[in-house]
């Protein structure tokens, strides 16, 4: 296993590489919101990747969660979050999503990669508003 300060690195290669793989194979962008919000239409032929990127997605997730005790104490430190609050985050998320066309996958990874200048604007919003919320959040819940 690498050095633990090296795997933020080394997963953001292969999402990159990843996101650029999906555009070389099929020419579409791998946003996860495009990707499942498309997957919910009837008239989207293009059903089959979508699944098995999604499919991929959660697979992942639960293979690091199944074999990495630390990864479930990372993201739900004991007494500071709830499945509650996880579930009304995603909404809220999903919500963004939808009025900021695209989520941070698309707009991050593969619009900035492409140079598209509404998805560093996005990006930069997205970021802001991640340090404001993490700021206040840390002020409403102190440090046990």
């Amino acid at each position: 296993m690498p050095d633990s300060s090296l795997n933020g690195l080394i997963g953001g290669c292969l999402i990159g590489l990843g996101s650029l793989l999906a555009m070389i194979a099929n020419g579409k962008v791998p946003g996860v919101s495009g990707v499942f919000g498309r997957l919910l239409r009837s008239s989207t032929k293009d059903k089959g990747w979508r699944i098995l990127f999604l499919t991929g997605l959660m697979a992942g997730a639960f293979l690091l969660f199944h074999f990495n005790a630390d990864a479930a104490r990372f993201v739900i430190p004991e007494g500071r979050a709830s499945l509650w609050m996880f579930a009304v985050a995603g909404l809220v998320v999903g919500f963004g999503t939808r009025l900021g066309g695209g989520c941070t996958s698309g707009h991050g990874v593969c619009g900035m990669g492409m140079g598209v200048k509404d998805s560093i604007v996005a990006t930069i919003v997205f970021m802001a508003a991640g340090f404001l919320t993490v700021y206040l959040f840390k002020l409403m819940i102190p440090a046990s």
